[in-house]
């Protein structure tokens, strides 16, 4: 199976107080095409810093980051921010769904920065929305959606590019259990389907269980 994602020696480091704090401290991971992995982890052990590493939304890591076959050290600004838009998509604990606008269009309007059609990308709104329950809920905003729904409309939204690796943090960490298992049951389901890998922070065990394999980050680094 060809790599989605591979780290080397990957390192984040802050300054607070005049103290040099080390979030990171050398992490070796690699993730297979289709492969949906938990990272699992207490607050503060530095999941929220590893997957905004791997998700090329800051810079100031040290090593190496691989995604989709690309050396991640090696691109300029522009470069990153092309990658990241072609190969990844981004579920968080809180849905971030723009507020003015519908659960479709909140899908639709990744596409659309993507260039892909207005048509094309309704369509393909409409079957991830679909294929998530939400056939009746499509023209809802936000406000009127429950946070389960919130939540599965965030998903479409991250599966809208066909990204080859979702990057989950804490995606039902906001839920009660019982819509927390029934979002996690479609999220899997779904990026099983369209054939993505994904990395998935989480500090529930019970919920980690259900993916293909467990990683663990304990002082800065995978045990």
């Amino acid at each position: 199976m060809n790599e989605v994602l591979g780290t080397t020696a990957l390192t984040r480091a802050f300054a607070q107080g005049g103290q040099k704090i080390e979030v990171l401290r050398g992490v070796d991971m690699s993730i297979a095409e289709g492969e949906i992995v938990a990272l699992l982890g207490p607050s503060g052990s530095g999941k929220s810093t590893l997957l905004q590493a791997v998700g090329l939304l800051e810079g100031g890591y040290g090593g190496s980051i691989r995604i989709a076959g690309e050396e991640a050290a090696q691109l300029d600004d522009g470069g990153r921010t092309r990658l990241r838009r072609e190969a990844l998509g981004f579920v968080y604990q809180f849905h971030h769904l723009l507020p003015d606008f519908s659960a479709e269009e909140n899908v639709v309007l990744p596409q659309l920065v993507r260039g892909r059609s207005p048509v094309e990308a309704q369509e393909r709104a409409v079957g991830l929305l679909d294929a998530l329950g939400l056939a009746h809920r499509r023209e809802h905003r936000p406000s009127q959606l429950s946070g389960g729904e919130q939540q599965r409309v965030a998903v479409a939204r991250a599966l809208a590019n066909r990204p080859v690796l979702v990057l989950a943090d804490e995606p039902t960490g906001n839920l009660d259990e019982a819509t927390a298992d029934v979002v996690l049951a479609e999220f899997l389901r779904l990026v099983r389907g369209e054939g993505a890998a994904a990395l998935v922070a989480t500090h529930n065990e019970r919920l980690a269980s259900r993916m293909d394999r467990v990683v663990r980050l304990h002082e800065g680094v995978l045990g």
